[in-house]
């Protein structure tokens, strides 16, 4: 059916729902890029106008990808919760804006409400907010996860420490650990991108972290961000792997290209589970997203980038992760191409996420030929502080020397933690006071070369 919106005579009219949400999102370099954003803000606040009349039931009747020809809409529609939503069955995507402001939507009536929410009605909402309304709706909602530590829990935010090295050479991943562990880094997971898809070397790389983990007794867990099928070989080897990583897309076209389906990711987390590793839970899987991915890819059916986006989280929150993150920059500014539009896809993609129950961590970060710097970033990660996000990525001075862009350091976490007063996961917490690298504060301590912590890491072999 049309949409339309009249103002002193002159109408704009939308010929459906996907065109009505691509016109009215605020403006990226992407939805520009694939021809469907707004031709101007004119055309762009009629669209919101519009879309802030459309009822929220309206998008269980009116797929933006057809049912028939992609799993992930059939997931969403198989799996949504009709008496989850009947709370808000009766509002408008602009009421329902009113309502996740208001006192009634607090975080026990958002935890009820998730499994009636689809991405498409998240993603609709979002674009009718401010940045402020991002940051406070998402901050009411609390997505808990478990597997050696406990994570999202109210006043605390965690740090992937991310070793990354060009050639997977073990010394330097190892100096990286060190660094991020003295720093109090590492209680999101200790995750390696490796630079090759070769299984013994992807398995000396999971022996090694698990090495690291079990001699220290860290209260954390490792992952090798591997493709889900090479991790699948490695479990069915014996590797001894804690969590088992994909990227994922919205559309079932965007994850063909990744190599992988819901079979797969079922699969995936099944094996990962038999192998009973978690400690005090059994949230096995990671999954990293980015708007843009689907357009990269060609398939992304003429849907909007953002709701793209929200519909992968669609994907992720069936297999119940320990962890998920945007990777909001890392695409590119075809995509999202300065600070501003890398902070309110950031903004929209952690609210997304929270609202629909995903534990939502951001990787806060830019590639070096996007209009963005540092200060954009720093930005950013004080905005997604107060929104209550999940976890950070800790990156040896903030610069990947492998994957080759920008992203937040071991000591952006410590400026979070101290500005808004945010703790650490609470065993890991605990586990730095007893190795005394930080003090009852929180506050990362000095250290003398005699100190214990640095003999137990040499005892593993580590040189510095």
């Amino acid at each position: 059916m049309p949409y339309q919106h009249t103002v002193n005579s002159h109408t704009w009219a939308f010929a459906d729902l996907r065109e009505l949400m691509a016109k009215a999102s605020p403006a990226r370099s992407g939805d520009e890029l694939a021809g469907i954003a707004a031709s101007d803000a004119v055309e762009r606040m009629a669209a919101r106008m519009c879309l802030a009349d459309v009822p929220l039931a309206r998008f269980l009747d009116e797929a933006l990808i057809p049912y028939e020809c992609d799993e992930v809409t059939r997931l969403i529609v198989d799996s949504h919760d009709p008496m989850a939503f009947a709370v808000v069955a009766h509002l408008t995507v602009g009421s329902f804006r009113d309502w996740l402001l208001s006192g009634f939507a607090s975080e026990t009536a958002l935890e009820q409400l998730r499994p009636g929410i689809t991405p498409e009605m998240a993603a609709a909402v979002s674009k009718l907010m401010r940045n402020q309304d991002l940051i406070l709706a998402a901050r009411k909602c609390r997505v808990i996860t478990r597997f050696r530590n406990t994570l999202g829990l109210a006043g605390r935010v965690a740090v992937r420490l991310q070793p990354n090295h060009p050639t997977d050479d073990m010394q330097g991943i190892a100096a990286s650990i060190v660094d991020g562990l003295l720093y109090g880094a590492g209680d999101a997971v200790i995750g390696i991108n490796p630079a090759t898809d070769n299984i013994p070397a992807l398995s000396r790389l999971v022996h090694m972290l698990d090495e690291v983990i079990s001699r220290l007794g860290i209260p954390t867990q490792s992952c090798v961000l591997t493709h889900v099928t090479n991790t699948l070989r490695m479990i069915e080897q014996g590797a001894p792997v804690d969590i088992v990583f994909q990227s994922v897309a919205g559309t079932e076209a965007a994850n063909a290209g990744f190599g992988i389906n819901l079979g797969i990711l079922g699969e995936a987390r099944d094996a990962a589970l038999s192998l009973r590793r978690g400690s005090v839970g059994e949230n096995v899987m990671y999954f990293e997203t980015g708007q843009g991915s689907a357009l990269s890819a060609g398939a992304h059916h003429g849907v909007d980038q953002q709701t793209c986006e929200a519909r992968a989280y669609a994907v992720a929150r069936a297999f119940n992760p320990l962890l998920s993150n945007t990777v909001v920059g890392f695409i590119g500014p075809e995509y999202l191409y300065d600070g501003k539009q890398i902070t309110r896809a950031a903004l929209e993609d952690h609210f997304c996420g929270k609202l629909m129950g995903l534990p939502l961590g951001c990787d806060i970060c830019y590639t070096n030929h996007a209009e963005a710097d540092q200060d954009d970033m720093d930005t950013l990660l004080t905005l997604l502080g107060v929104a209550g996000v999940t976890f950070i990525m800790g990156v040896p001075g903030a610069d990947d020397i492998m994957l080759n862009y920008q992203s937040t350091s071991f000591h952006d976490g410590l400026y979070l933690r101290s500005v808004l007063g945010l703790k650490r996961a609470p065993e890991f917490e605990e586990w730095l006071q007893r190795m005394q690298l930080i003090d009852a504060a929180g506050s990362a301590l000095p250290l003398a070369p005699s100190h214990p912590a640095l003999g137990a890491l040499r005892r593993l072999g580590f040189r510095f």
